[in-house]
């Protein structure tokens, strides 16, 4: 069977040389600047989007071409009639001529009136911090908020239930100001420095997805909100040396994995102002996290969530605004770590509660008595519910993302809401590939978005649960076009067998490519829990790649277990306390195996790269396995675990003290000392989530084993580089360079 699925495989590389030979005169060139400097390969989005109350319409921006700015329209979904909400004319200031830039907007509940973020700044990662603006779209007024506090200081403003007022964060305070009046309310007055009200600190921010950090109650009267005092947690400098003679300073209070936390705590305050009440959540502050709060629909009381430090326990309590008393109604236990999960939904009257969890080894949802007592499985079978799309309990379903039978693909599914019954596959079988879903409230309706390697995102309008195409929204087909053009060959997808499991792969082949020659390899890697790099999407048809192929490399991508695939718990967990370790082993294992199944294939000239966990990764496996791996390129790195942050690096390895083997082993500092090959390492100064100081410990201890290696710097870069001017079109230049002279490049 190997040897006839080989000559398979040679017969059909063959054959596409042969077409390539043939057709090589109708491609275009596909070249670095057109990527990365002039933008030639961008694509059409829609949107955003957002459902109207009534779920018969929806809302999107549209540029008007009289005034250069977006209208907001709406357009009915059975019939596509398109009318114009708010046109961007409604949206000039008095005394201006242009109209406000819309960075997002959120309708208040009864579609009265638009809340509207613009002039945004960026916190960390993420625009979060401007201006409001709120029209009333009875009256046309149109209203600027916060006018006695500092601009762009304005955070997560949202309206009260009737919408009659808005609450925001301004320099760690929150505010409610009253819409008729124009009355600011300041509810809480000791927020700044070490004090953070109705926002959280970075690590929250990151690991836990936690930004907005205040909820109305349902009746409007009060204001639950998060405080975090940062006081003795670490704080970490970072230096800015480019935009003044004098260097500066920026403090950044971080944990780093073993450290001590922020102090978090859940208050209440009257809507009117007063005085907050605590809420008395058992255990230390800075040794657990109140990872999710909100309100129930239609009462006084809170939902809490409270994962243990270690993060395998999450203890959910429902806390009495009234009373102030708690009562633990669900503890969800791993004996790994446990994830955070927005997918709660109250039903039947607030009698219920749909629950993530993984406790029968797949991830699955379940409905959840409000006393804890009654838990059942609604989603069943053994795979992975990836996202869940849609809870529609009138009509008694919801709609979620899996893959039963290949991870690298994306489905939407609907099971019963009362567990009966099995999944019903909603998206068309024959649309191989990755499909996501913005549905309609009543589950009638909904924006899709269809991709897969070869296949720009196509969005269209369907109905529901026929998934009848209702409307073209975005074919994409000129981006489709131009990629065609280019004559490359597609990715590859294939399994490699280590013995103990099978580990999802792809692989590009130069245009040119002769199976008769044996070419060097460039493997991306990831790696980590956080993702996974063998998608059947288009990822903007991964040209970076594929420039890359056509110098003469094959690209290869292997996931080893531990990355976030919808493979089960099992696949998931195994690397608890072992980062850096299992995945490294997998990798070197699934690459010799490659080297051997594969004739092409130059074993003498294997070279891998990675960003963030990537980078982590491909140190790992350069220092750990130098016989195997010649060349690398490692970007925006953790050197050593110590130096991540809390929550993650804990949420899988426990802490340094706990776990100092661990931490050890799988710390590629601990293994500088045996790099053989070329390595290029790359960092960018003012990368506030993996710290420069990697990049600095790692070349430390490079120079001290007098291991040669070349690296580059960008000052005053995040963790993406992406910043200033020509930052993108210059690293990828540099990595180019690397390859060519570190790897010999094309068949032989």
């Amino acid at each position: 069977m190997k040897n006839h699925f080989l000559r398979s495989i040679l017969l059909l590389s063959f054959l596409f040389v042969i077409k390539g030979i043939l057709n090589a005169q109708a491609y275009n060139e596909l070249n670095i600047e057109d990527i990365y400097r002039d933008g030639l390969y961008t694509q059409e989005r829609y949107g955003p989007v957002r459902w109207m109350k009534d779920s018969d319409g929806y809302s999107t921006l549209e540029i008007n071409e009289e005034t250069g700015a977006p209208d907001i329209v709406r357009y009915e979904a059975s019939t596509g009639k398109r009318s114009v909400l708010i046109s961007s004319g409604q949206l000039i200031p008095e005394g201006e001529t242009e109209a406000l830039r819309i960075a997002d907007y959120i309708w208040s509940e009864d579609n009265s009136r638009l809340l509207i973020f613009t002039n945004t700044r960026r916190v960390w990662r993420y625009h979060t911090r401007g201006d409001y603006w709120v029209l009333n779209l009875e009256t046309g007024k149109l209203q600027q908020l916060g006018k006695e506090v500092e601009r762009t200081t304005m955070m997560f403003a949202k309206f009260s239930p009737d919408a009659s007022r808005v609450a925001y964060v301004s320099k760690q305070n929150i505010y409610v100001e009253d819409l008729a009046t124009g009355k600011i309310r300041q509810l809480t007055f000791d927020g700044g420095g070490n004090i953070i009200n109705g926002t959280f600190d970075w690590v929250y921010e990151e690991e836990l997805d936690c930004r907005d950090g205040f909820r109305w109650s349902p009746d409007g009267e009060h204001i639950a909100y998060w405080q975090t005092d940062t006081e003795g947690t670490g704080i970490f400098y970072m230096i800015n040396n480019v935009d003044s003679v004098y260097s500066v300073p920026i403090p950044l209070p971080y944990p780093k994995a073993g450290t001590t936390n922020s102090a978090v705590k859940v208050g209440v305050i009257p809507a009117d102002g007063g005085a907050t009440r605590w809420f008395d959540i058992p255990g230390d502050p800075r040794n657990n996290y109140l990872a999710r709060m909100d309100f129930i629909p239609g009462s006084d009381e809170l939902m809490i969530q409270q994962l243990n430090r270690r993060q395998n326990t999450n203890t959910v309590w429902v806390a009495d605004v009234s009373t102030m008393e708690l009562t633990n109604i669900l503890t969800d236990r791993d004996e790994a770590f446990l994830d955070i999960h927005d997918n709660i939904m109250w039903l039947d009257k607030g009698q219920y509660f749909t629950w993530t969890s993984e406790r029968d080894g797949w991830l699955h949802l379940y409905k959840v008595s409000r006393d804890g007592k009654n838990m059942e499985l609604i989603t069943k079978g053994d795979f992975d519910v990836i996202s869940i799309s849609c809870i529609d309990p009138v009509g008694g379903y919801v709609y979620y993302i899996a893959s039963p039978y290949k991870p690298i693909d994306r489905y939407l599914y609907r099971s019963r809401l009362d567990g009966s019954g099995k999944a019903e596959m909603i998206s068309p079988a024959d649309m191989t590939g990755q499909h996501s879903y913005q549905v309609s409230a009543d589950a009638r309706w909904a924006i899709h978005t269809y991709q897969n390697v070869v296949t720009p995102p196509r969005i269209s309008l369907i109905s529901l649960p026929g998934h009848k195409e209702v409307r073209l929204l975005v074919s994409n087909e000129e981006a489709k076009k131009r990629y065609e053009n280019l004559g490359l060959n597609p990715k590859e997808f294939f399994r490699v067998d280590i013995g103990e499991v099978e580990l999802d792969a792809w692989m590009i082949k130069p245009r040119d490519f002769d199976p008769s020659r044996k070419y060097p390899v460039i493997i991306y890697i990831y790696g980590e829990p956080a993702g996974a790099t063998v998608q059947n999407n288009w990822g903007g048809g991964d040209l970076w790649h594929q420039y890359m192929a056509q110098h003469g490399y094959l690209i290869l991508s292997i996931d080893p277990r531990g990355t976030r695939s919808p493979r089960g718990r099992e696949w998931r967990k195994i690397i608890y306390r072992k980062i850096g370790i299992v995945a490294p082993e997998d990798h070197a294992a699934a690459v010799r195996k490659v080297i051997a199944a594969y004739p092409f294939v130059d074993g003498s000239r294997i070279g891998i790269h990675g960003w963030s966990g990537g980078g982590q990764m491909t140190l790992n496996c350069m220092f750990r396995y130098p016989e195997l791996y010649k060349a690398g390129i490692a970007v925006a790195f953790v050197a050593d675990q110590k130096n991540y942050d809390t929550i993650y690096q804990e949420r899988y390895m426990s802490t340094p003290q706990d776990n100092p083997e661990g931490y050890r082993d799988g710390s590629p500092i601990n293994h500088a000392h045996k790099l053989e090959g070329k390595l290029l390492i790359m960092h960018g100064t003012a990368d506030d989530n993996v710290h420069y100081q990697s990049f600095e410990m790692l070349t430390n201890e490079l120079i001290k084993h007098n291991k040669l290696f070349d690296q580059m710097i960008y000052p005053m870069r995040s963790h993406s580089i992406s910043e200033r001017e020509n930052t993108t079109y210059h690293l990828r230049q540099t990595m180019e360079k690397f390859w060519l002279d570190n790897l010999d490049p094309g068949g032989k």
